[in-house]
This record gives C-alpha cells, sequence and structure tokens, in this order.
C-alpha cells in the first residue's frame, strides 16, 4: 500500500508537540490513526481536532515504558481496522542537566522512554507487521545523537541508542519491512527546556525562541517517508534549522 490515504497509522506521544502536528499531518491526507499518550485531556483534543476535519482518529491512554500499554496501542489498531502499517514511535523527554545534579531520575526517565519505550513498541508491532509481511516503523530521534553538547549527554546517549536500534532493526527487518529514522534539530514544542534543571532550561528556552524550526516540518518529513512506494525504504532523514550548527 504506497502513500498516506488508508493506512493505519499509530503514533506515541500524539498530544502536543511532533507528535500532534504528525497526527493532524497524517489526518488530512487520509490515514486512519491510533493515537497514544499519557495526558488524556490532550490527547482527547488531538483527536477532536482531527475528526472536526473529517479525519479518523481515536486516542489510546499509553505509557511507553509500559510494555502491556504499548501491546494495548497494537490490539486496539487491529480491533478497530483490522491492521497496522505504520507505527511511529514519538514519545519523549528532554530533562537535561549537568551531570553534577546528579537527577538519576531523570536519567532514567529518558532511558525508559527513549530506549525501554522504543523497544516496547517494536515488541508489539513486529509480529503483527511479519504475519501481514508489510509494516513500517518510524523512530523519531534527535540531532543530539549527531553532535553532543552540554548538558544533553544522557539524552544524546538515548537518541543515539535510538539511532543505532533504528539502524540494527533496518539490517534486520528483510524486504517485506520499512524501518525510518527521524532525526529533528531544535524545534518549537512545550518540551523543551521542561523538566530541565533552571539553568539548562533557561538556555534551551532562549534558543528555542530564536532558532527553533516548527513541528510541521518534522510532521512532512514524517509523511514523505510513510508515502513512498512499496518497496522504497527511506533510512534515515535529518531535519534542523539551517542556522544550527
Amino acid at each position: 500500500m504506497s502513500g498516506i490515504q488508508g493506512k493505519v497509522i499509530a503514533i506515541t506521544g500524539a498530544s502536543s508537540g511532533i507528535g500532534a502536528e504528525t497526527a493532524a499531518h497524517l489526518g488530512e491526507r487520509g490515514a486512519r490513526l491510533v493515537l497514544a499518550a499519557r495526558r488524556e485531556d490532550r490527547l482527547k483534543a488531538v483527536v477532536d481536532g482531527i475528526t472536526a476535519k473529517n479525519g479518523t482518529a481515536i486516542g489510546v491512554l499509553v505509557d511507553v515504558t509500559r510494555r502491556e500499554d504499548l501491546q494495548r496501542l497494537t490490539d486496539t489498531a487491529l480491533d478497530h481496522y483490522g491492521r497496522l502499517d505504520v507505527l511511529v514511535s514519538n514519545a519523549g523527554t528532554m530533562a537535561v542537566s549537568p551531570f553534577d545534579d546528579l537527577r538519576q531520575d531523570d536519567w532514567d526517565a529518558m532511558v525508559s522512554t527513549h530506549i525501554t519505550g522504543l523497544l516496547n513498541g517494536i515488541g508489539a508491532a513486529l509480529p503483527i507487521f511479519r504475519r501481514q509481511r508489510s509494516g513500517q516503523f518510524v523512530n523519531v530521534g534527535s540531532t543530539a545523537a549527531y553532535v553532543v553538547k552540554t548538558p544533553q549527554a544522557v539524552y544524546a546517549a538515548t537518541k543515539t541508542a535510538v539511532k543505532v536500534l533504528t539502524e540494527g532493526l533496518r539490517q534486520e527487518s528483510g524486504p517485506d519491512l520499512r524501518v525510518t529514522l527521524v532525526s529533528p534539530g531544535f524545534t518549537n514544542t512545550e518540551g523543551v527546556g521542561k523538566g530541565a534543571s533552571p539553568e539548562a532550561a533557561a538556555a534551551l528556552t532562549q534558543q528555542r525562541d530564536e532558532i527553533a524550526m516548527p513541528p510541521s516540518a518534522i510532521a512532512s518529513a514524517i509523511g514523505y517517508a510513510i508515502e513512498q512506494p512499496d518497496g522504497v525504504d527511506v533510512s534515515e532523514i535529518v531535519v534542523r534549522p539551517t542556522v544550527q550548527t
């Protein structure tokens, strides 16, 4: 199945930012969406916004760190639409801080969200894709995996893991599946600076206001990867503001 029209696409982290913008972008192009997030009110608002424009979307409360939640997400796609064509693993956290702050709970949150959450999605979707003999993983990484800047080392390490896991999955995927890594640069989302140390949050917020690109740029990149003809795998897309070094 080429294009976006009619594809069943699940998106994690869909209640705001890149996830919400991607949902709107794909919904306008006829995708059948299963949207996942932890914040019920925000998720409902995204779903309602899509259906108000005659799009097709349902919401599922999901914490990607919980294996059973990802299983419920893929089961919901099968129950409602009979299949799953794409899983967009987008859920993330950017609680950056210097090592000396010893914010180990934040380190754990980034590891569990970016790495364990990604693996939970693979575990839930891969058997479905194998049975269907078709399917696509779209994993959202970061340019932090290419250029490490203080105080983002732990965040960068987890996003580097996303990059490595995505490439390993691509190599094992075989001729029937597609695996795409989309790595955003500085993007204007509410998550920038959220949960970071006060100094890091102030610096990130200032940088966001000065150079960040809109999340629609990432949504377009994800849509581009999904809409390619069968047999064409866009393996990696890096999108950054022109002023970002």
